[in-house]
């Protein structure tokens, strides 16, 4: 089946609600791309949800491009798209544009970045170099420090206005994080683009989840998640049972392993 395009998931505004969860390596990737999933985020929060990290401004290019290596692997129908990490677009257009590049080279169909206004040009110039580009407003992680934590954002007119500027800048599509319902639903009205909400209401053209929270795996759970599944007591529950039994001497049992014929 052939993977979902930029083309796709614009015709969707207005008809279709969008659904994207994080992907992080084959394994999962292979699973959910036997879904109606819509997109795949290899987001940086890869760097608390997998490697540790107390933040997402330790993940590197070179984490990111690990993972959407892993990811593409899968070759699920589903568009790949690929966070550029802190520090990986700040610094000028062109280290935006290669940095972008190499994400496209190791199989994303577009990148992502935080910020709106302020990072006009840098959208400007990736989407001239023909990179699809998704913008991410709101509650944009990588900057929590510079927003004293991460926080609900409550500037309407500055949050309304990073959106007219990326869609300016050529986005195919719009993150919003951790605003007010109210707010989402008039960017959503006020932009051609989809928006893509997590932690801001019903109202915008799609939603996305860490899938770490959706399957009970994190450590915390933000109030906007949703778990589904408890797959963390799961988890414990068979390796516990794995433990007993080894230890009982039931497994292995005969049909887990071969003797030679007499």
């Amino acid at each position: 089946m052939q993977r979902m395009t930029v083309r796709d998931i614009v015709k969707m505004k207005g008809r279709q609600k969008i659904t994207m969860l994080t992907v992080y390596d084959y394994s999962m990737a292979r699973i959910l791309s036997e879904t109606d999933l819509d997109m795949f985020l290899v987001g940086d929060s890869l760097g608390m949800n997998v490697l540790g990290f107390p933040s997402t401004l330790q993940v590197t290019m070179d984490h990111m491009v690990h993972h959407t290596r892993a990811v593409v692997r899968a070759n699920p129908r589903q568009m790949i798209v690929v966070d550029m990490p802190f520090m990986s677009y700040e610094l000028s257009n062109e280290t935006a544009v290669r940095n972008a590049g190499e994400l496209v080279r190791e199989g994303a169909d577009a990148v992502k970045l935080e910020g709106g206004v302020e990072m006009f040009e840098r959208v400007k110039s990736i989407v001239r170099a023909g990179i699809p580009v998704m913008g991410h407003i709101g509650l944009t992680p990588q900057r929590y420090l510079a927003l004293g934590g991460y926080r609900l954002i409550k500037d309407e007119e500055k949050i309304l206005a990073d959106a007219m500027a990326l869609e300016e800048a050529g986005v195919f599509s719009i993150v919003i994080e951790n605003v007010y319902a109210e707010i989402a639903k008039r960017v959503t009205e006020e932009v051609s683009v989809p928006t893509i909400c997590i932690g801001a209401g019903p109202h915008c053209d799609g939603q996305v989840l860490v899938l770490h929270d959706l399957l009970g795996l994190g450590d915390i759970s933000p109030y906007f998640a949703k778990k589904y599944l408890d797959l963390k007591t799961e988890i414990r529950d068979a390796v516990r049972k794995y433990t007993s039994e080894v230890r009982e001497g039931k497994f292995p049992s005969r049909e887990n392993y071969r003797v030679r014929d007499s």
